[in-house]
């Protein structure tokens, strides 16, 4: 049997998905495909097959080694590895061990970049078909699953802050290598502080213009390019998707916009609050609602009150937990520089009509059919399966237990509610305690994300910072 086959996957849909990657393949006379898989940080990573290797993998996968999922955001591995169970109780971690990397054909692309270059998303599972509970792709599927047993499809739209710099120095120096290397010099494509303005859109039109063709021609939902309020900031959105759909469509926009940014001369960053004097934070807001799996109707949606009982429900759930979800929509210790009172951004867990300092934002109205929730918590460097997945987790605990949001907050940044946490580790502590994410992503899972983040803090908290040199070195 092979790999597809032992893993229950082999189905009528599959082969002709199957079919189909593969009559694109030679169609666009493909030389390559590049096999992906997120990492633990919506990181792509994968190898690169020659076209005549491809349906092998898509019947048996391709083998890789699972440090790959042990490591924090400078590539070092975490866990010790040699020791039994991987230092983790998982038999099979130890010694470096292989997983398999299998390609999902629904997502081949040709990229418009690379040409005779394809590219699929893999999902990771072990040699006998079971699938690897580290998989970040898998822990969404799984919630996606739980949500449709209660009778609904989770639908999520895109809209995504990040920065964009001309780069003027790659330090690719022999000095510049390091774990992580030095960043590069960048200078700005225009002053910021004026948002929205069409001048400041046509000094990055250039860039953007290439980004615009390049990831329409991957065929990601695009729906608009705006110029945001900070310098070198702007804002992509997308149109709304089902199921996984979003999240695999943030991981291939993120890539897809870095590698085209950098073939033409500069630097894209998802970094939440770049150190660069003047810039802003960028944030990444998650629009979402329910689907009834019956009706097909917008389950968020009602006739006479600007949203139904079920969707009020599981907005207090993500207010519920926001602390400890917090953990996934906001994964970097720079993230947190950006919850800050007064900045557009949410500082506490609240909810409101149409209000921008809230951190649940309700949109529509009574009667309207696209009526949904916009959760302004998350950071652009978010790995998108966490994030979507802690959020039907908490909303999904907010309908089991009928949970009430209480009254719209109209003094955001004075309303009495609990703050959101100030560091990384204060939302690690709120995730480690909390029962409702445990339950919902394993606490196998739980506890493997700890251990890899509480080493990325530690790592930066043996660093000397700037502020501890100028504060400290003359005084003492």
């Amino acid at each position: 049997m092979s790999l597809v086959e032992r893993a229950g996957l082999w189905t009528e849909d599959r082969k002709a998905a199957t079919r189909e990657a593969e009559r694109r393949m030679k169609a666009g006379d493909m030389s390559v495909v590049r096999l992906a898989f997120a990492d633990q940080h919506g990181i792509l990573r994968g190898k690169t097959l020659m076209a005549s290797e491809v349906d092998a993998a898509l019947k048996n996968g391709v083998g890789f080694t699972t440090t790959m999922l042990l490591k924090d955001t400078s590539h070092r591995t975490v866990f010790p590895v040699w020791q039994p169970g991987g230092g983790f109780g998982m038999k099979e971690l130890e010694g470096a061990a292989d997983v398999v990397m299998l390609p999902d054909p629904t997502t081949f692309r040709a990229l418009p970049w690379a040409p005779h270059s394809g590219w699929m998303l893999c999902d990771i599972y072990f040699a006998d078909g079971r699938p690897m509970p580290l998989c970040t792709r898998q822990v969404l599927r799984r919630t996606l699953g739980a949500l449709a047993e209660r009778g609904y499809d989770f639908v999520a739209g895109l809209e995504v802050e990040f920065h964009l710099f001309k780069l003027e120095k790659a330090k690719l120096g022999v000095g510049d290598a390091g774990q992580p290397g030095e960043p590069p010099e960048v200078s700005l494509l225009n002053q910021g502080y004026q948002y929205l303005t069409e001048q400041r859109y046509d000094e990055m039109d250039p860039i953007l213009e290439i980004l615009r063709t390049n990831l329409v021609d991957l065929g990601l939902p695009l729906r608009t390019l705006e110029v945001e309020f900070g310098p070198s900031q702007v804002e992509f959105t997308f149109r709304t998707g089902t199921g996984l759909e979003p999240a695999d469509t943030m991981v291939l926009f993120r890539s897809a916009t870095k590698q085209i940014a950098q073939r033409n001369g500069f630097h894209a960053t998802f970094m939440c609050r770049p150190k660069l004097a003047n810039v802003m934070s960028s944030g990444w807001h998650l629009h979402q609602s329910l689907t009834d799996r019956k009706s097909h109707a917008n389950a968020f949606a009602d006739a006479t009150e600007p949203l139904s009982a079920t969707g009020r429900h599981y907005m207090a759930g993500l207010l519920e937990h926001a602390r400890a979800a917090a953990a996934f929509s906001t994964p970097t210790l720079n993230g947190y520089k950006r919850y800050r009172p007064f900045s557009l951004a949410p500082d506490r867990a609240i909810w409101g009509r149409d209000n921008r300092g809230v951190m649940v934002r309700v949109l529509g109205g009574p009667g309207d059919p696209a009526t949904h929730l916009e959760n302004r918590v998350g950071e652009s460097a978010a790995n998108p399966y966490l994030y979507m997945a802690s959020q039907i987790v908490c909303g999904l605990d907010g309908l089991e237990r009928k949970l009430d949001p209480g009254p719209s907050a109209d003094t955001p940044y004075e309303a009495k509610a609990p703050l959101l946490p100030r560091s990384l580790g204060e939302a690690l502590a709120a995730l480690k305690e909390s029962a409702v994410l445990r339950a919902g992503l394993g606490d196998f899972f739980v506890d493997y994300y700890l251990h890899l983040k509480q080493a990325e803090i530690a790592r930066f908290e043996l660093e000397v910072s700037d502020w501890e040199q100028r504060e400290y070195f003359s005084l003492f």
